[in-house]
This record gives C-alpha cells, sequence and structure tokens, in this order.
C-alpha cells in the first residue's frame, strides 16, 4: 500500500513538526510527504522549520513543499514586489528574529523556487484553494495562496479531492465533499495535522494524525 500524508500549516511550530514527522515514520516505511505552505511566521522557530525541509526527507520517504501565502509574503518584502511592512505585522518579524535578524540570501532563493499546487492522480494538493469556474490549469497563483473556501463548499474539482490549508480553526480537519481543510490552527494553540491518502483510492483521507502544539500528544 502507498500513502501520501498532507501536512497542514506549521507557522514556525518546530517542535509538533518533529513529533508529527516521527509518528509519520511509525505509520508507514514510506510515502510521499507534501507539505501545503505555511512554514514560516507568527512561531518562534521559523529558521528551525525552514532548516528541518530543506534537509529533505527520511529514508524511504519522498517530500514536496508548497509556496503557501506566508513564503510568498517574504519573499516580496525582500525582492520589493510587496509591502515590507505587511509581512512584518504579519509574522514576518518572529521570522526575522528567529534568524537573529535578515533572512539569508539561500532561504530566499529556496522558498521562491517552491511550487504553488501539486497533481496527482486523484487529488489536488494546494495551500489556499482553487476557483472551480477556470479549468485547473488557469489558475491564479493569487487564488492558489489567498483564496478562502465559503464554510459549506463541497465543489467537484475536476474529479478529485482537494487538500488545503490557509484557513485556520481549532475544529479541523474538517472534510467537506470533496475538499479537505488540514489547517487546525496549530500556532494558534491547536493542533498541527497530517491527512492520510490511500494512493489507489480516490477520494477523502483515509485517516488524520494529530499532534498538539504542546506536549506530547
Amino acid at each position: 500500500m502507498a500513502y501520501t500524508f498532507a501536512i497542514g500549516d506549521i507557522h514556525g511550530c518546530i517542535d509538533p513538526l518533529n513529533r508529527l514527522l516521527a509518528r509519520i515514520e511509525a505509520y508507514a516505511s514510506n510515502g510521499t510527504i507534501i507539505f501545503l505552505g505555511d512554514y514560516i511566521d507568527r512561531g518562534p522557530n521559523s529558521s528551525a522549520v525552514l532548516d528541518r525541509l530543506i534537509a529533505g526527507p527520511p529514508t524511504g520517504f519522498d517530500w514536496i513543499c508548497l509556496m503557501g501565502n506566508h513564503e510568498d509574503m517574504m519573499c516580496g518584502a525582500y525582492d520589493g514586489r510587496s509591502d515590507r511592512d505587511l509581512w512584518l505585522n504579519n509574522g514576518g518579524l518572529e521570522t526575522e528574529m528567529s534568524f537573529g535578524g535578515k533572512v539569508p540570501a539561500e532561504y530566499l532563493d529556496w522558498a521562491a523556487r517552491l511550487p504553488l499546487i501539486h497533481v496527482d492522480t486523484h487529488r489536488i494538493f494546494v495551500h489556499a484553494g482553487v476557483l472551480p469556474l477556470f479549468p485547473l490549469d488557469k489558475q491564479s497563483p493569487r487564488d492558489l495562496l489567498w483564496h478562502r473556501f465559503p464554510p459549506d463548499e463541497a465543489g467537484d474539482y475536476w474529479n478529485r479531492h482537494v487538500v488545503h490549508g490557509h484557513t485556520p480553526s481549532k475544529s479541523n480537519p474538517v472534510t467537506i465533499g470533496n475538499r479537505t481543510n488540514v489547517d487546525a490552527a496549530c500556532v494558534f494553540g491547536g493542533k498541527l495535522v497530517c491527512a492520510v491518502f490511500d494512493d489507489a483510492i480516490a477520494g477523502a483521507p483515509i485517516d488524520f494524525i494529530e499532534v498538539a502544539a504542546t506536549g506530547d500528544a
């Protein structure tokens, strides 16, 4: 059996990330791990989270890191595309503090190269969302990074299941029709969540792995 694991917004929470990765390794000896973006900002250890992601997957696993709107804001603040104060006021200050000052160029280069979306046979993985009004290959970067689904939206999504984060709630993970939100507000005292998919089976997650923001759970 082949598994894909999709991890929600981390936001500088390195301890929950390490505990969740250990739980994934206990769950399966191999698979694909997809990170849905927002690795940085707000939490205290953004630099450590990026170091862990850049270091690569444990033996037997592949992983894919998608871009979140916070990575895009960070890159834009440094390359002049967007307002630096907007980023700093949305958690960027904590990110810079975790680096002891400015974010080094190699981290910015890594973040700038992250893909916005990953599509496999049965599912669409994206940070924020998609707009079914447009073809899948015509989605705008802004929508992929910033869109918020209406709470009860359950579309067809080109016969695939959409897996996303971006819209935090301590009541997540939630599956509504053909869509699962795995942003369980870890940085706000919630949980860090991983949705587990059987690659051979279409549709919703077969399981969730959850760790609390603090403690050993």
